[in-house]
């Protein structure tokens, strides 16, 4: 399993708005996860039909075999643009930060949950969790010794287990971003000290743990390969800390990437940031408080128990309530009002007894089941806005948080042509960043 040792990177997140971190952990330190759900629907939102897969057993290897090339990915449906005047979905985007599979089994169980509730998810593999720690001199992290990583590395069965799920996942429509790997953070060689060449350097390292498994784990090289080209797979990312996003996302956009998800947004319209979406995470209520936080579990955790990961019981209710209750609000204002994308992110942990999963289940539940709600991967959603209309991007970009168009849906879009998608999207405006001055934050 991944190292015992848990380092959690903490920072103030110090504006008028917003109060809490983002959190950072080593899976396998929890209470194992409830059962999985079960049952199967179709693709969320299909606008037409998905990309016909290869034929059952058509298997192209690519490198060591450690990922293969097996057609169109399967319940991936094809965007299309918007109507003149067409309201737009309500999307919602759940992703999972350092994702692998330990003994409390949250992936496999919220792979269940996402297929019980019609939804897709990105999933963002820490690459290390692919590197076992006999072999863990093979990562050189910039400005760290060799084989140093502040998340540990990985054993046989965590890898096997996390391939699994890794696969099953892609199947299924989801998406494999990327966390890097070593999770360094702080001003003492963290990620947001790294040049943009250092950027490189892990980028292309995380890339290659994950196309290399089967060298650098032997034992497990009769284990399928993961059904996909991962240098073409891979379009975005989370940082750790929510630190280093300017030259990471310079470095990125070199490097076939589309979108990043590593800074702080109002829970607007997203616009293109130097050349990517800017998928943000969003800044949502805090019931019962004066103020708003990031939409992640560890956000609302750091301001309910702080860094203590396990606090007072009698409150883990009324935590994972407030956290689920949040999430709600925010979804509700969007959903009525600018109909903005809810962006969450999540980390597979059992804090606080485990009460902030159970509240994003119930997230899920609530959502995913409205009418026009869309639950995608951030792959989804950026293959959505890169075939709108320019201008009507634009356009819905001017509604503030929770603002509905006066004259309604149909006039305010009215205007839009529907003309050929555009090969280039022209980016929208630039993202609003007020409320990421002295931002620090951390996701797994």
């Amino acid at each position: 399993m991944m190292a015992a040792a848990k380092r959690i990177a903490l920072g103030a997140v110090a504006t008028a708005l917003v109060a809490g971190l983002a959190g950072c952990s080593v899976p396998g330190t929890g209470a194992d996860g409830p059962a999985p759900g079960a049952g199967k629907k179709s693709a969320p939102g299909a606008e037409g039909n998905s990309p016909a897969a290869a034929p059952k057993g058509a298997v192209e290897l690519i490198g060591d075999g450690s990922t293969a090339f097996t057609g169109a990915q399967p319940e991936l449906p094809v965007a299309k643009r918007l109507k003149p005047g067409q309201k737009p979905p309500q999307f919602v985007v759940f992703s999972w930060d350092g994702a692998g599979e330990d003994s409390q089994k949250l992936f496999s169980h919220f792979r269940e949950v996402a297929k019980k509730y019609d939804a897709k998810m990105t999933y963002f593999l820490s690459g290390v969790y692919l590197l076992p720690e006999k072999k863990k001199e093979l990562y050189d992290p910039p400005q760290h010794s060799v084989g140093s990583s502040d998340i540990g590395f990985n054993d046989a069965k965590g890898i096997h287990d996390t391939l699994t799920e890794l696969r099953a996942a892609w199947q299924e429509g989801n998406e494999i971003g990327t966390h890097f790997n070593g999770h360094f953070c702080g001003p003492d060689g963290g990620v947001g000290t790294w040049s943009v060449e250092e950027w490189k350097s892990e980028i292309s390292q995380a890339k290659s743990f994950v196309k290399s498994w089967k060298t650098n784990s032997p034992d497990l090289k009769r284990e399928a390969p993961l059904p996909f080209d991962y240098d073409k797979e891979l379009i975005g990312a989370r940082t750790p800390c929510l630190e280093g996003q300017k030259n990471m996302v310079a470095a990125a956009r070199t490097m076939g990437f589309r979108y990043d998800s590593s800074g702080i947004r109002n829970q607007v319209w997203p616009a293109k940031k130097d050349g990517l979406w800017d998928l943000s995470m969003q800044l949502v209520p805090v019931p019962g408080r004066a103020f708003e936080t990031l939409s992640m579990d560890y956000n609302f955790m750091f301001n309910q128990s702080g860094t203590t990961t396990q606090g007072d019981p009698d409150k883990r209710e009324y935590w994972g309530n407030q956290l689920r209750d949040g999430l709600l609000q925010a979804f509700d204002r969007a959903y009525s009002g600018n109909r903005a994308p809810l962006i969450v992110g999540n980390h597979f942990e059992s804090w606080n007894g485990g009460t902030y999963m159970r509240a994003v289940e119930e997230t899920i539940k609530t959502v995913c089941t409205k009418k026009d709600v869309r639950c995608v991967s951030f792959r989804q959603l950026a293959d959505w806005l890169d075939a709108q209309d320019p201008a009507t991007v634009a356009r819905l970009g001017t509604l503030k948080v929770g603002q509905e168009p006066e004259p309604g849906w149909t006039a305010f879009l009215a205007g839009t042509a529907p003309g050929k998608p555009a090969s280039s999207p022209v980016p929208a405006r630039p993202a609003d960043r007020s409320a990421d001055k002295g931002a620090d934050g951390s996701a797994e």
